[in-house]
């Protein structure tokens, strides 16, 4: 797709930071953008569709809303599994563009388009407390985004560590009981782990907000 001009269908480009990570030495931010390098170059091309920059910054490309969404829910769930105790509590601010894109180059940083200038406008315009804005080109539909992702925001900036971890593997599809051998807890442990972290109450916020974002706009 290099070099192509896109077709007219919408993408999501995300362009994050992570919160606290100037609390974390030199050789821990190292390795922690390494790894996260390596998550994000499982779920998308490496260069194409996703790219870390600036040190602690990232961007992402993606062509399906409810990939893009879970995604999302599991970086902030990944960078507080990584957090370390007595630390400041790792997370992401995030900004996500929605719209066409009218150049893909050799690698995100080098595309353009419409969602690449929503999702990077925003991201300078996020307030201190708001972890994460969903965009597209509808103020009207804009608005309802808001309100959904405050309301999720403040349940999802309250996991806790063992929290963050359940929800990542349960957005990977593992069973309680997979999780409970994995983590070498009881599935009782995992279920209260779950229920504590108000899954169900998120989970039908994503699904909202992914329904809004492929709501055809003309109908």
């Amino acid at each position: 797709m290099c070099d192509e001009i896109m077709q007219s269908n919408d993408y999501i480009v995300v362009t994050g930071d992570v919160v606290g990570f100037t609390t974390l030495t030199g050789v821990k931010r190292e390795k922690l953008m390494t790894e996260l390098s390596k998550l994000l170059s499982l779920w998308v091309k490496e260069k194409q569709q996703a790219r870390i920059f600036r040190g602690d910054s990232f961007q992402l490309l993606f062509d399906d809303a409810q990939q893009a969404i879970k995604r999302i829910l599991q970086i902030r769930c990944w960078l507080k599994i990584n957090s370390q105790k007595g630390k400041k509590m790792l997370d992401a601010k995030l900004a996500i563009g929605i719209g066409e894109i009218s150049y893909l180059g050799k690698t995100i940083l080098d595309s353009d388009g419409e969602a690449f200038h929503l999702s990077g406008r925003n991201f300078e315009e996020l307030a201190d407390d708001e972890s994460w804005r969903i965009i597209t080109r509808n103020a009207t539909k804009n608005e309802q985004l808001r309100v959904i992702t405050d309301l999720a925001n403040v349940l999802i900036r309250n996991w806790t560590i063992n929290q963050a971890e359940v929800i990542y593997w349960l957005l990977e599809g593992k069973t309680q009981q997979q999780m409970a051998e994995q983590l070498n807890i009881a599935q009782s442990a995992v279920n209260n782990r779950i229920k504590l972290s108000k899954w169900k109450e998120v989970e039908k916020a994503t699904r909202y907000i992914t329904a809004l974002i492929e709501k055809n706009d003309n109908i």
